[in-house]
């Protein structure tokens, strides 16, 4: 009798089955541009031959999209971590500054759930809380594709806005901070042991929208791993179940996060490196006045349309960060 293989497990039958249709949606994409590269040879040697106008009008158009692609191509090759094609659960905290902060990090949460739906990921909020007058006081998303995590990680850290108030009758000009976690969503199957004995769980009824049942069913979830503190909370389910299971997934992603960073100031530590990360060192700041201007901190990738950017226009910056980090600066 042969030996039994990994086909026999179904589960492990099945994450087989979804690598080798990665790699062979890699192997297309790389057939369905160089294609394309053919056919513009085909039209370059056309008007050589034979100038026309319309012809050197398509050909540019077919250049300009081939640039994207390969652009795209090649910023998808910088994603080589362990994790980078993974889901992203990604988590806004506005700062100290009461509505302000709070209309700041509901702005944020527009601007991320706007880049995801432009690139075809699936947006699902899996905990809200209102702010009292206006904005939010939390919010966590789940950003599912293909390489979400990868490209998202671009936007940890804490975000500045400098703007003329709203909120402010004089008209003041105004700073505000909000801070923003992007974690992968970490597999069931991925070895990570949570001992239910380190787990409290409290129920309580959801706020926000919903009707009568929120008002009386405690359906919300809040899970506190004991020996980290980490709390997480979900209350966007009507069942009690489904919040478990959402802030279930959080914590995971919470606990292999922390794993990573004590690999990583392990690593620092053989380096001799000493990285402060603390409250207020901004990554990237968005002003609206006196001018208009959006610059990474790390990078120093400049945009002077920023409401283009609150609309969701963020690849110039990601890229920038990705390929800043496979250079290790």
């Amino acid at each position: 009798m042969a030996e039994p293989g990994f086909w026999d497990d179904p589960e492990t039958a099945q994450k087989h089955v979804q690598a080798i249709k990665r790699l062979k949606g890699s192997v297309e994409e790389w057939e369905q541009i160089a294609g394309e590269l053919e056919d513009v040879l085909v039209l370059v040697e056309l008007v050589a031959e034979e100038p026309d106008a319309g012809l050197a009008e398509e050909l540019s158009a077919s250049v300009r999209a081939l640039q994207k692609k390969i652009e795209q191509l090649e910023l998808s090759t910088l994603l080589s971590g362990e994790y980078d094609r993974n889901n992203a659960i990604l988590t806004i905290h506005p700062g100290a500054g009461g509505t302000e902060s709070q209309d700041w990090a509901s702005m944020l949460l527009r601007m991320y759930s706007r880049w995801a739906e432009d690139h075809g990921y699936q947006v699902e909020i899996l905990d809200l809380l209102a702010g009292e007058e206006a904005g939010i006081k939390s919010a966590t998303l789940l950003i599912s594709g293909l390489n979400a995590f990868g490209y998202l990680q671009a936007e940890r850290g804490v975000h500045r806005l400098v703007r003329i108030s709203p909120f402010d009758a004089s008209g003041r000009r105004h700073t505000s901070f909000a801070s923003v976690e992007v974690m992968p969503e970490i597999d069931d199957d991925v070895e990570l042991e949570i001992d239910p004995a380190d787990l409290r769980i409290d129920t309580y009824r959801a706020s926000g929208a919903g009707g009568q049942h929120v008002n009386k069913t405690e359906s919300a979830v809040r899970i506190t791993h004991v020996p980290t503190g980490i709390v997480v909370q979900c209350q966007s389910e009507r069942s009690q179940h489904q919040n478990r299971e959402s802030a279930m997934k959080i914590l995971r992603a919470r606990l292999m996060e922390l794993n990573l960073a004590k690999q990583q100031e392990k690593i620092a530590q053989i380096k001799g490196e000493q990285q402060e990360i603390a409250w207020g060192n901004q990554i990237r700041s968005y002003v609206f006045c006196p001018y208009t201007m959006v610059k990474d901190h790390r990078t120093n990738v400049e945009v002077g349309d920023v409401n283009a950017v609150m609309d969701g226009e963020l690849d110039q910056f990601i890229e920038a960060y990705l390929k800043s980090k496979a250079r290790g600066q």
